[in-house]
Order: C-alpha cells, then sequence, then structure tokens
C-alpha cells in the first residue's frame, strides 16, 4: 500500500469515527427534538413561544459559533471544545425528565443549552470534516458524515416513538421516559469521542495544503452567505410542523417522531446523492435541492390528509439534507485550513441569525393565517434559488472564487 492510499484510508476511517459521533449524539438531541414541540405543546406553550424558542435556540446556537470558530482556529484545542459541546448538547437532555406543568419555562432553559452545546463544538466538527476533503472530496466527506449523522437522526426518533407508544403511563410520564432513556446514548457519544481522540490527536494534519484562502477579501464569500441567509430565512423548523400537526391535522401525537424519522432517513440520502453531485457538479446541486423545497410549505399547510403531510416531509428531510451537507462543503472549497472554522463561525452564525429572525414571523404568521406562513416561505425560497445563481454565473464569470490573502 503505497503512502497516499494509506493517507486516504487513514482519513476514511477518521471520518467514519467522526460519523459515529454524529449518528450517536443524533440519536439522542434529534429523538429529544422530534417531540419538544409536542411536549412544549402539552406543558403549556403556545404555537407562538414554540416557533421563538425554536428560532432562538438556532440562533443562540448558531451565534455563539462566531465566537468558537475563531477560538478553535487559535488554540487548535479542536478536540476539548468537542468534548465541552457534546457534553452539554446531550447531558441537558435527561435532564428534562424533571419538568412539568409547574415549570415548563426550565424547558425552555435546557433546549437552550443544549444548542449552545452545539454552537460550541460544531465549527470545531466541521473543520475536522474539511479536513479528509482532500483525500476524499468535499462532497463525499461531509456527505458521509451527513448520512451517518442522519441514520442517528432517523434511529432516535423511531427509537422515541416506540417508548411513547408502550408507554403505559401518562402522556407526559411518556415524554419524561423518553427523554431519560435518550441519556443512556449521550453518554455512549462521549466514550466514542474520548476512543477518536486518543487514536487521532492531530486531525489537521491530513490536509497538507499550503495554499491560503482569504475571508475578508472573498467577494464569492460575501455572496454566498447571503444566499445561506435566505435560504434559512424561509425554512420551517420541525418543531412548527410538530406543532402543527397535533394541533390540526388527523396525525396522532405518537407518529409525530415516526414521520421526524422518515426526514431524517430522506434526509440521509439526499445528502449522499447531492454530496456526489456536488463533487461532479458544483453548487448546481445545491440550486437542485433548494428548488424542490419550494413546494414543501404548500403542500404541508394547505393540506390536511395523511398523504400530504407524508409528501411535505419528504421534501423537508431533501432540503435538510442539502442544508446539510452541500451547504458546508462549499464553505471548505472556499477557505484555508487554518481560517476554515472562523469560516464556519460565520457560516453558522449567519444561518442561525437569519432561521431565528424566519422562525419568529413564521411564529407570528401562523397565527393569522396558513396562507401568509406559505406565501413567506415559498417567496423566500424563491429568492434563495434566485441568489444561488446569480452567484453561480459571478463564480463561472470572474476569478475570484478563490483569492490568496
Amino acid at each position: 500500500m503505497n503512502k497516499s492510499t494509506s493517507i486516504k484510508k487513514r482519513a476514511f476511517l477518521f471520518l467514519l469515527l467522526l460519523g459515529i459521533i454524529s449518528l450517536l449524539s443524533d440519536f439522542t438531541h434529534e429523538g429529544a427534538r422530534s417531540i419538544y414541540g409536542s411536549f412544549l405543546g402539552l406543558i403549556g406553550a403556545s404555537a407562538l413561544v414554540v416557533s421563538f424558542i425554536s428560532g432562538l435556540g438556532e440562533f443562540i446556537g448558531q451565534a455563539f459559533r462566531l465566537v468558537t470558530g475563531p477560538i478553535a482556529d487559535k488554540s487548535k484545542k479542536y478536540w476539548l471544545m468537542m468534548f465541552v459541546g457534546y457534553a452539554l448538547n446531550l447531558l441537558v437532555i435527561p435532564l428534562l425528565m424533571f419538568v412539568d406543568f409547574s415549570n415548563w419555562e426550565i424547558a425552555i432553559i435546557l433546549i437552550l443549552l443544549e444548542r449552545v452545546g452545539k454552537g460550541i463544538r460544531a465549527p470545531a466538527k466541521s473543520a475536522l470534516t474539511s479536513f479528509t476533503a482532500p483525500h476524499l472530496g468535499a462532497g463525499k466527506s461531509f456527505a458521509i458524515q451527513e448520512a451517518m449523522d442522519q441514520f442517528g437522526a432517523f434511529l432516535g426518533p423511531v427509537f422515541v416513538f416506540i417508548v411513547l407508544a408502550f408507554n403505559k403511563g401518562t402522556e407526559l410520564e411518556g415524554y419524561h421516559l423518553a427523554f431519560g432513556l435518550l441519556g443512556i446514548f449521550a453518554v455512549l457519544t462521549l466514550v466514542v469521542l474520548f476512543i477518536s481522540k486518543i487514536k487521532y490527536p492531530h486531525p489537521d494534519e491530513f490536509e497538507t495544503s499550503s495554499k491560503r484562502q482569504s475571508i475578508r477579501s472573498n467577494k464569492s464569500f460575501k455572496y454566498y452567505m447571503i444566499a445561506v441567509a435566505l435560504i434559512a430565512f424561509g425554512f420551517i423548523d420541525y418543531p412548527v410542523m410538530a406543532f402543527h400537526m397535533s394541533e390540526t391535522t388527523k396525525v396522532s401525537v405518537t407518529v409525530i417522531p415516526l414521520l421526524y424519522a422518515l426526514a431524517m432517513g430522506v434526509d440521509a440520502i439526499a445528502a449522499l446523492i447531492f454530496g456526489h453531485f456536488f463533487d461532479k457538479k458544483g453548487i448546481i446541486s445545491l440550486i437542485w435541492a433548494i428548488s424542490i423545497t419550494l413546494f414543501m410549505a404548500p403542500v404541508f399547510f394547505l393540506t390536511n390528509s395523511i398523504v400530504g403531510v407524508i409528501i411535505a416531509v419528504v421534501i423537508w428531510g431533501i432540503g435538510m439534507g442539502a442544508q446539510e451537507s452541500i451547504l458546508k462543503a462549499v464553505v471548505s472549497t472556499m477557505v484555508s485550513k487554518e481560517k476554515r472554522a472562523t469560516a464556519y463561525g460565520i457560516f453558522y452564525s449567519v444561518f442561525g441569525s437569519a432561521w431565528f429572525i424566519g422562525s419568529l414571523i413564521i411564529g407570528y404568521l401562523y397565527e393569522m393565517s396558513l396562507l401568509y406562513v406559505v406565501i413567506f416561505s415559498t417567496f423566500f425560497e424563491i429568492l434563495a434559488v434566485l441568489f444561488l445563481m446569480i452567484y453561480m454565473f459571478h463564480k463561472e464569470n470572474t476569478s475570484e472564487f478563490i483569492k490568496n490573502e
């Protein structure tokens, strides 16, 4: 086995370990996330509160990455930030089993802390994944990562569904049991994380390129951030969908996490497909994906049938798969590894800020008219597609896609 093949194999094995970490962690927090909306509704929160907390959680978790990204780049303490972030991200979830009708505000605090934990570890995790890109391809690296990530995100809600379906106590006791059992997988995540750190103490050495690419002077990066913001602004978060299903459709509360599992399964498949096409075709693969998601809001909110809900959930999963793989893969092609965690911090902050503002507006519009929600979401996703096309043409007609500092 020659040196190049050996490095590629090690990079792939490292990526698989990161994937296992993602699988277990997403099993935990996506299992919990699948019932956040209905749980908050059960213990007394309104639609506006659910939407607000959903958006605020994303905003805090994403905006915090403006700080954690540069820290990761300057300190190179990628593993330390992973440990701290995952511990906070996951260990607060079993604490939700102690929340009831009398203290639902505590649930909001814990859910927000879970997002903070993700904000701490996300730039470091994305940077670690990107270090394998020179050997495996940016699209493939992030697609494999996302596929394993979403396999866990598929299994977690299925697990929660089973717990709720076979629960013999009250509905609230079923939620408490689900949150408590998810804590087991939180601990397993930290165990695998420790093993990974021991086996690969310096994963940044996988990428040896000396080319330095700027953030500040990179116009394409700025244009891309605008497109990312538009995508996030009009995208509807699942807790809002879960609230809508539990309140206005014929979907049983116990089926809601199962539908989320379906979305996560679609997400994983979509990530692999669009990640492959990204390495072949570039940004056009993202344009295709977002174009498909344009139909999610009309189908979901303007129909009241089980078939319509399922179709909408599948479309939503396609959009999430593209967001979690291609959006991050593009960033890895723009910025050198010395600034990559910083770039991911900016990327996540832009995405999260737009998601927060958009979610707040969607929650407000939801209480006025479902048609307003549909118009709002569809308009901004169309605008995102148009801006991605402008970005693509700009990149093709100039030499600014990659600039040296």
